[in-house]
């Protein structure tokens, strides 16, 4: 065999190893799944995003349908079962309910709750609040004659994203996800979080779930419990920090 033969042979081996390599290393790095909230879609964690990739980390944001909680855990557990490996899986305000069932999965290794709720077997997300407060933003939800749920302009600028821009929440309001009413009455089947870890990032100025609840919550399910001062969407405000929580449950996974 002339020697240039033997070269190309050499390097064409060389390259399907480490092709082999790398593709063992990424099965190996948990993925990070995320859920969305409702009044939102995926793109409310567009700044979040390219930190998580900066760290080499594979990130999804699965779109939720937000007509019930079947229907949005169906969502997450297609997003889930289309991973190479392990997965950390996130969730934002109503997300935390569909992580809470759509977890109880033996790809998810931990659960990431983002100013969210964290209900128990049994429970639906509306009942969460009733021994709190009322949320001053709930106040501005409003229903259309099918029973999908939206914030008014002035809730989502006064209430949901405070702390942003009245161009950002211009754009939030005509993007906003409406989300069915009676998904919020839906039970849950399993709580994840009793057999995965988890972490909680409780937004101190949130104006629609209570930061009280939020911290009860966190407590109640054990999480690492970490705190910004920011409105109900830290994702969009304080994006680092947010970032810095879900690398933590990254770094955490084995």
């Amino acid at each position: 065999m002339k020697t240039a033969q033997r070269f190309k042979l050499a390097a064409a081996a060389l390259a399907i190893g480490l092709s082999f390599a790398t593709g063992a290393v990424a099965a190996d790095k948990p993925s990070v799944v995320i859920v969305h909230g409702a009044f939102a879609d995926g793109s409310d964690w567009a700044k979040v995003i390219p930190l998580l990739q900066a760290k080499g980390v594979n990130v999804v944001a699965v779109q939720n349908p937000l007509t019930s909680l079947e229907d949005d855990v169906a969502a997450a557990k297609r997003a889930i079962d289309a991973q190479p490996g392990k997965v950390v899986l996130v969730g934002h305000s109503w997300g935390g309910s569909v992580i809470t069932e759509a977890g109880a999965n033996d790809k998810v290794s931990s659960l990431v709750y983002i100013a969210a709720f964290a209900p128990d077997a049994g429970q639906n997300s509306a009942e969460l609040g009733k021994d709190y407060p009322a949320a001053p933003g709930s106040a501005h939800i409003k229903a259309d004659a099918s029973g999908f749920l939206s914030l008014t302009k002035e809730g989502m600028a006064k209430h949901f994203a405070q702390d942003l821009p009245a161009a950002a929440t211009s754009v939030m309001t005509a993007t906003q996800g409406p989300i069915l009413g009676k998904s919020f009455e839906q039970k849950l089947t399993v709580a994840a979080w009793k057999t995965k870890p988890s972490w909680y990032l409780v937004a101190s100025s949130d104006h629609m779930i209570q930061p009280a609840l939020q911290r009860d919550m966190a407590k109640k399910i054990g999480a690492t419990v970490s705190t910004v001062n920011s409105s109900h969407v830290p994702q969009q405000s304080q994006p680092a920090k947010v970032a810095q929580v879900i690398l933590d449950a990254v770094s955490h996974t084995k």
